[in-house]
């Protein structure tokens, strides 16, 4: 009998290891017993791990690439059998390569839902998991509280660092904690349930044992440590009703939801379900929510920064002197107008009433942040080859942070999801230049950046 005792719940590395190890010297799956370092779970008689001898020869052997795809996904989760019922798959795919092509299969049938079922946890986790703020302004910090059904938090994480690049964040569960400090993500052990604080307690307990002047990185301690050094709980969960994303008003300071998604192409439904958004407050003094338009194969995102007056009166987006400004801009850069997709940042108007008129205001970051899953949601939904970004508040949602428009104008740039996207100046920014000279000279630069985007509609073959 062998055992093989894993250094962490999630090794893969180890178990792809001892896997490959144990099918080259043949030896049965019933004659393998799997486990975790710390665990108490070692049968009677099998006190230390045994020991194969080595390989001595280059002997070696081939599964197919989809069987590691979902290995790595597998193990996952939290069923104790996984390791063997992955080592059990491996060993009859050396005979029968074609085997998970079989899903009638037994073993293969759980291991597609061992599979499914972690994949709808790291989803549930990217839609429902909600910051709250502790501190203010510069000193501000994050945290959230999650509780997975399977070891998705490391899994996970560089969704969240990608969403939110441009702040300091926690994310806190029973198995692992997970921080981002803006420049690389941490973990740390996970959260002493029982010891949890109640809610007023949250701020006091969290600087007590994860504010900034504490090491937030155990990364020089073994994975075993890690896993299981007890920590006190810092966070309880930080709304009863996190599987709701609306529902009343909801402070930007305090707390950001990210809302549910529904399929991708679906985005009649997607425009209604954000007419009743109630991410942040500005939904209260605007007229309705402007959605984007345009057509679902457009190869171009035209991304604004917030409607304005006319757009929140007309509930479309660029129907004001900005739209106008966009659509003579279009035309001399050769874009076709009817093939690109329009929307904005924000989706409320943002203003300041002097009278009866209505002046803009420029949307905070909290604010942006609240309304980018709809900028997201809508990508996903046109799939376009470019997103341009009109304005420093454009290019905030886009990029996920901060990101300077003098710099980065002019210029294709890639973005992690493999699209390009292109900076430029917003066209109400041009209609703002009280200079006549200076407003010509920019509304140039702004037709030679657009003459970027028209340069890839054409190269695209979905553009024809």
């Amino acid at each position: 009998m062998q055992l093989i005792i894993l250094t962490s719940e999630t090794d893969f590395d180890g178990w792809r290891t001892a896997a490959r190890a144990l099918a080259l010297h043949r030896v049965d799956p019933a004659d393998v017993t799997w486990t975790v370092q710390g665990q108490n779970q070692v049968p009677s008689g099998l006190s230390e791990a045994s020991h194969l001898p080595p390989i001595e020869t280059e002997s070696t052997f081939s599964v197919p690439v989809h069987f590691i795809e979902l290995a790595r996904v597998a193990i996952l989760h939290r069923d104790e059998d996984r390791f063997a019922l992955l080592y059990r798959l491996l060993w009859r795919l050396k005979a029968d390569h074609d085997l998970l092509a079989t899903m009638t299969d037994p073993d293969v049938a759980q291991v597609n839902a061992m599979v499914n079922a972690v994949r709808r946890d790291a989803q549930r986790m990217r839609d429902v998991v909600r910051f709250r703020e502790i501190g203010r302004e510069q000193k501000a910090h994050y945290a959230a509280w999650f509780a997975p059904e399977h070891h998705i938090v490391e899994f996970t994480a560089p969704f969240f660092t990608r969403r939110f690049a441009d702040m300091p964040w926690s994310i806190l569960t029973p198995d692992v904690c997970a921080h981002w400090d803006g420049h690389a993500v941490s973990f740390t052990p996970g959260i002493n349930q029982v010891e949890m604080p109640a809610p007023n307690k949250l701020e006091e307990t969290w600087r007590r044992h994860f504010q900034p002047d504490r090491p937030l990185t155990l990364q020089d301690e073994p994975r075993k440590r890690r896993r299981n050094l007890p920590e006190a709980s810092i966070l309880e969960p930080l709304l009863s009703d996190a599987e709701r994303w609306t529902g009343g008003r909801m402070n930007p300071r305090a707390e950001i939801s990210m809302a549910r998604k529904p399929a991708a192409d679906d985005l009649e439904a997607l425009r209604e379900e954000a007419a009743h958004c109630r991410a942040c407050p500005l939904w209260k003094d605007a007229t309705q929510t402007v959605f984007g338009e345009g057509p679902r194969n457009a190869t171009i995102m035209l991304v604004g920064e917030q409607p304005g007056d006319k757009e929140d009166l007309a509930g479309h987006p660029f129907v004001g002197p900005a739209g106008q400004m966009l659509d003579r801009a279009l035309e001399e850069a050769g874009v076709d107008r009817k093939k690109v997709y329009v929307t904005n940042a924000v989706k409320h108007f943002k203003f300041v009433p002097r009278g009866k008129i209505r002046l803009h205001q420029k949307p905070n970051t909290l604010e942006i942040r609240a309304c980018r899953p709809w900028y997201e949601r809508e990508v996903s939904a046109i799939d376009p080859a470019l997103v341009v970004a009109m304005g420093a508040t454009a290019a905030q949602s886009v990029f996920g942070k901060i990101t300077p428009i003098g710099k980065s104008r002019g210029r294709l740039i890639d973005l992690p999801d493999g699209r390009k996207a292109l900076v430029t100046v917003h066209p109400s920014y041009l209609l703002r230049l009280p200079d006549e000279e200076a407003k010509k000279l920019e509304y140039r630069r702004f037709v030679d950046d657009l003459k970027i985007a028209a340069g890839l509609q054409a190269k695209t073959p979905r553009a024809a």
